[in-house]
């Protein structure tokens, strides 16, 4: 190689590393970790995290380990979903830099990357944050007609500590909430193999009449109304108590919350006692939109018996502590679990054949 081709190589050299890192800067000014697809919060480690605190303008929300699982600070320590909370964190690790900019205070506001926005602060056992984020607003490829509906093809973010830079990434962290119905664990209660099921409204207006007590003498065996010889329509006596058998929870009140104001003060009260030897004496409220206010009370030792006797007593140790934890709390539970079971007595009368034989 000669003198000359050797000098051309080495300006060649030159100018294309220089390109190289212009186009760098230009990605990414200032970036940590100096370049793009790099990890955001890169000293996180989903195992130091004990609590997850999300504020937002209006609300704030703490998810935090207590008693070995997570729970919820704002709903009295209802338990949290595991596997959403787990799920979250291990996504925070693992975001990436999808694009990166110098940004002054008005571009942060803009994006709603300040007070404005959403705060995550990822905290360890000391209670002291490990790392953290402000989620802003959503990012979309083309806009969508309804951008507050839709999801989203990744977010503006920006790291606490960081207030020089605004990020992109393609994650739209829809989890990022302070809506406890997003984060609680929905299991309810399952009132199984009912023996015997009263519904009593509360004195007032249109409540004469409209209470009910059914019974059966044994799992298979066909309902009747108590005290009385008047016919029964068997499939809506049947939903009436099969609704009972898995209830799932919408959501939980606040600790605050009257019973006035949920309706608890003058409820409708719903007792179911099983075949097993359980009782299960629901308090109902209020509809809040979609959803009644409601408590729930269990009483009782449950003492299966059959064939499958050994199997329920095993399900019951595991399920029943669980259930009974419910009762200190204000649930919401989904008004179409309920529509069966709290129909009129009237709407439980067979329908009268008037055809002449």
């Amino acid at each position: 190689m000669n003198a000359r081709i050797a000098a051309i190589l080495v300006v060649l050299l030159v100018v294309l590393g220089g390109g190289a890192l212009l186009i760098q800067q230009r990605s990414a000014p200032g970036a940590p970790g100096g370049a793009l697809g790099q990890p955001l919060l890169p000293t996180l480690k989903a195992a130091e995290v004990t609590a997850l605190a999300i504020k937002t303008p209006k609300d704030s929300l703490t998810l935090e380990i207590k008693g070995g699982r997570w729970t919820i600070a704002e709903r009295d320590g209802f338990p949290a979903d595991f596997d959403k909370v787990r799920d979250f964190v291990i996504k925070a690790t693992g975001l990436k830099i999808g694009q990166a900019d110098e940004a002054g205070e008005k571009d942060r506001a803009r994006l709603l990357l300040d007070a404005g926005g959403t705060r995550i602060e990822f905290r360890g056992a000391d209670g002291k944050p490990l790392a953290g984020l402000f989620a802003g607003k959503k990012y979309f490829k083309t806009e969508p007609d309804n951008p507050e509906k839709a999801i989203g093809d990744g977010r503006y973010v920006a790291v606490l500590g960081d207030d020089k830079h605004v990020f992109l990434i393609s994650d739209p962290l829809t989890q990022a909430n302070t809506k406890s119905a997003e984060w609680i664990d929905h299991k309810g209660f399952a009132a199984e193999k009912v023996k015997t099921l009263e519904v009593r409204y509360p004195e007032g207006a249109g409540a004469t009449g409209s209470s009910y007590k059914i019974e059966r003498s044994g799992d298979n065996a066909d309902w009747k109304f108590t005290g009385s010889g008047e016919k029964l329509d068997a499939p809506k006596a049947n939903a009436a108590s099969y609704s009972l058998s898995l209830i799932e929870l919408a959501d939980v009140a606040p600790k605050e919350a009257k019973p006035e104001d949920t309706g608890l003060d003058k409820p409708t009260v719903v007792t179911a006692s099983t075949f097993d030897g359980l009782t299960y004496t629901l308090k109902i409220g209020k509809l809040a939109g979609e959803n009644y206010y409601a408590t729930v009370a269990i009483e009782g030792e449950p003492k299966p018996e059959g064939k499958d006797a050994a199997e329920r007593a095993k399900k019951f140790a595991e399920r029943l502590p669980r259930e009974k934890s419910l009762e200190r709390y204000t649930l919401l539970i989904p008004k179409s679990k309920l529509e069966d079971t709290l129909k009129k007595r009237a709407d439980l009368v067979a329908a009268k054949d008037d055809k002449k034989k």
